[in-house]
Order: structure tokens, then sequence, then C-alpha cells
């Protein structure tokens, strides 16, 4: 006579089911997690661009008094930085075109302000500033941070972009509507070194 309860199968069933059940809201509460980091670090990049968009008006006052010929670079100047500032991306479905517009938009304000620092050569005067030596240096110090934040938004959107394509969180990614997260690239012609003289 055979001694096992009758719902034997029926237990081993609904302990399955809590199983598959449980890993599937861990799954989900993993990429939930990666999503927002990948968000949180996009916003860390938006942060670095509005510090150096914020210094920008003061630089560009200091060079005035010394450059005041030199309206053309520092009208170019601001005006990249105020299309900069119009440019805005929601991370959570950005597109790799909203991303190269957002990109090439800084790209034009570092370009403007690689113009604006150049002209300094021709104002010693303004190169023993003190205020002008002062905002140089948080430029630069900002740049490099640009570049940190840059790089982990883009580790981040990595681990991210990995999880959802790995078997079995893959599963539950084209389930939940889980999409890919793009990168920042290296600009055109990034490869070449500028050339800006101090």
């Amino acid at each position: 006579m055979d001694k096992r309860p009758k719902h034997l199968g029926w237990i081993i069933a609904g302990v399955v089911i809590l199983v598959i059940a449980l890993w599937g809201i861990s799954g989900y509460n993993g990429l939930v997690s990666m999503d927002e980091e990948v968000n949180g670090k996009w916003a860390n990049v938006e942060t670095q661009y509005q510090r150096r968009s914020d210094l920008i008006p003061n630089l560009v006052s200091t060079v005035k008094g010394y450059a005041k010929h030199e309206s053309q670079t520092l009208e170019a100047v601001m005006a990249a930085r105020s299309q900069a500032t119009q440019v805005k991306i929601d991370p959570s479905n950005c597109t790799p075109q909203q991303l190269a517009q957002y990109q090439k938009a800084q790209g034009d304000v570092t370009n403007a302000l690689g113009k604006l620092l150049a002209i300094t050569e021709n104002y010693p005067d303004l190169k023993a500033n003190q205020n002008f030596l002062e905002l140089q240096s948080q430029l630069e110090g900002t740049e490099n941070r640009i570049n940190v934040a840059r790089k982990d938004f883009n580790d981040a959107a990595k681990e991210y972009n990995v999880a959802i394509r790995r078997f079995p969180k893959s599963l539950i990614a084209g389930i939940c509507g889980f999409d890919k997260k793009n990168y920042f690239e290296a600009e055109a012609g990034a490869d070449k070194a500028p050339k800006v003289e101090f």
C-alpha cells in the first residue's frame, strides 16, 4: 500500500511555482535596480555639464574685461552654452540620435571654450588674473569630472545591457519591457588630439 499523502503532487507543484515566482520577483527587482543605477549615472553626467555651464558666464565676464575686441569668440561661447542647455534627454527612453544630438551640443561648448582659452595667450594681464586662473582651474576639474561621469554612465549601461540579454533574465526583460540603454561614444575626430595652446 502506498503511504505517500494523496496531495504530494500538488504540494510539489505548488513549491515549484513558488520558487519560480520568487525567482521572477528577484530578477525583476534586480533589473529595476540596475535601470535606476543607469538613470542615476545619467543624472551625474547632466550635473557635471550643468556645473560647466554655470562656470561659463563668469569665465566670459572675466575675459570680456581684458579682451573687448574678441566679442565674436565670447558670443560663440555663450551661444554654444545656450544651445547645450536646451538639449534635454530622458535616459529611460533615449535614442542614439538624441544622445548624439546631446553629445554634439556639449562638444560645441567644448570647442568654443577651447577657442576662448586660446585667445588668452594674447593677454598676459588676463593670464595672471587670479579670478581667471581660478575659473580656468575649476573648468579643467569639471572637464575631468565630465569624463568620469560619462565613463560611469557607460559602465552602468553596459552592466544593465548585459543583464537584460543574458538568459534567464532576458525572459523577464522581454516580458517586462526592459530595453537596451545607449552609450556615450567618441565624437567624430576624437581620435585626433585637439591643439589648444595656453
